[in-house]
C-alpha cells in the first residue's frame, strides 16, 4: 500500500487516521448533543416560555455533524491514502463549520432566554 515502508505506516498517515477517529467519535457525540438540546428547546417552546428558531438551526447543525461523522468513517475505511486525505479534509471542514454553527445556535438560545417575552 502506498505510504507504507517495510510493513510500517508513514507517521503522517497514522496521525491523519487518528484525526479521522477523533472527528468520527466527536461528530457522533455532537449529533446526540444537538438532538438533546432540540428536545429541551421544544419543551421550553411548548411551555410558552420562549419561541426561537434555534431548534431548526440545531437540526441543520446535527445533519452537518452526521455528514462529518460519515465522511470520517468513509476515510477510515478507504483503501487508498489519497482518498483518505481528501475525505478527511472534507470531514474536517464540515466539522469546523458545524462547530461554528453550534456556537451560533447557543448564542441564539442565550439571546432568546435572556430577553423577556412580550
Amino acid at each position: 500500500m502506498k505510504g507504507e515502508t517495510n510493513g510500517q505506516r508513514d507517521p503522517n498517515t497514522h496521525l491523519e487516521q487518528d484525526l479521522c477517529i477523533h472527528i468520527f467519535t466527536v461528530s457522533s457525540a455532537m449529533v446526540g448533543v444537538c438532538l438533546t438540546v432540540i428536545g429541551l428547546i421544544r419543551v421550553v417552546i411548548t411551555l410558552g416560555i420562549a419561541d426561537t428558531l434555534a431548534d431548526d438551526f440545531l437540526a441543520a447543525d446535527a445533519l452537518l455533524f452526521l455528514v462529518s461523522c460519515l465522511l470520517s468513517y468513509w476515510a477510515l475505511r478507504s483503501r487508498t491514502v489519497r482518498r483518505m486525505h481528501r475525505l478527511e479534509k472534507i470531514a474536517d471542514v464540515i466539522f469546523i463549520v458545524a462547530m461554528i454553527g453550534m456556537v451560533i445556535g447557543c448564542a441564539l438560545i442565550t439571546y432568546t432566554i435572556s430577553i423577556p417575552a412580550r
